[in-house]
């Protein structure tokens, strides 16, 4: 008889330590930045990160929307700490308010450093709102939730 669990010795994934990644919200993209992001100074642009944000946040809303969605507003956006070439970024979502048409969103992005001894720092937390559209761009309602 076979089972599914592997014993620690079976495991071929390596064990890492525990992380300092929310739980408490869920996890939509994880990637990482590529040499081509990095701007003059050695950093990931700004810029990239703010369009990673807005596909991360846009997620949830889709899911609630069950159609199209378009990025109205974004409210808030606070770049904490610097992105290096070699974090693998994590974004992490949660709904904060749900309106007629409306759907806003938090984003945190956590950048998992230092590979050899691993540590987990926010580098970036934006909120953002996203609108459900018909078929020719304009606000519709959202669906009724079941």
């Amino acid at each position: 008889m076979t089972t599914d669990s592997a014993s620690p010795a079976q495991d071929p994934a390596p064990r890492m330590a525990p992380l300092s990644l929310p739980g408490d919200r869920e996890l939509v993209l994880r990637v990482m930045p590529l040499p081509a992001d990095v701007n003059a100074n050695g950093d990931i642009f700004g810029g990239w990160i703010m369009a990673q944000v807005d596909l991360a946040g846009a997620v949830l809303p889709s899911r609630i929307a069950k159609g199209r969605i378009a990025t109205v507003a974004v409210n808030q956006f606070i770049f904490k700490q610097p992105v290096s070439l070699g974090d693998l970024l994590s974004f992490y979502a949660r709904i904060t308010r749900i309106g007629n048409t409306s759907i806003s969103v938090h984003v945190e992005v956590y950048a998992e450093r230092n590979p050899a001894n691993l540590h987990v720092v926010k580098v970036t937390e934006a909120d953002l709102t996203y609108v459900a559209i018909d078929g020719q761009g304009q606000p519709r309602p959202l669906p009724k939730p079941l």
